[in-house]
């Protein structure tokens, strides 16, 4: 996908921890997630709810992949306390690092979902190698770092889902 129409998600959420994942699973065998402020505050580590969520989308047969700008001492333990792959240093929005975690998955695009809570980098980057993109709230937005309050706001007219022809 390429112009505007790739910031766009294709659906918006409140939580990762209020969705359902069951009705997922019936189209999804695979959801890539992003880390910080899509599955805790940034910076942080995994929480209990976080190990529980991952927990039950293993036990609905739902493969999990994070996919990450941060190093590998942020998400290798982060991961381990998840039961699942990363992708560390993935350079989003390129697509290579998205592409690395459809081959992890040994998926097709269209049985993976990208979750991630910023537009410019998580969206913009899954939608251009085809996944099918959830934009959800930020986890806690106060733990954002200055560069991302700006990017919020720029983000702002980019917060509804792509129309779909």
């Amino acid at each position: 996908m390429f112009g505007i129409e790739a910031l766009y998600p294709d659906k918006i959420i409140e939580s990762v921890y209020t969705f359902d994942w069951e009705k997922a699973a019936k189209k999804y065998r695979g959801v890539i997630f992003d880390v910080d402020n899509t599955l805790v505050p940034h910076g942080a580590a995994a929480e209990q709810r976080t190990v529980e969520l991952f927990q039950r989308m293993h036990q609905l047969g739902i493969k999990t992949m994070l996919v990450s700008n941060n190093g590998e001492k942020r998400l290798k333990p982060f991961a381990k306390m998840l039961s699942t792959e990363y992708i560390y240093k993935a350079g989003k929005p390129k697509k290579k690092g998205y592409e690395r975690a459809i081959q992890k998955l040994s998926l097709g695009k269209d049985e993976i979902l990208f979750v991630g809570d910023q537009i410019f980098t998580d969206i913009w980057g899954a939608n251009r190698v085809g996944l099918d993109t959830i934009l959800t709230e930020p986890v806690d937005s106060s733990t954002d770092e200055p560069q991302i309050v700006v990017k919020r706001w720029l983000e702002r007219p980019f917060r509804r889902v792509r129309d779909k022809k």
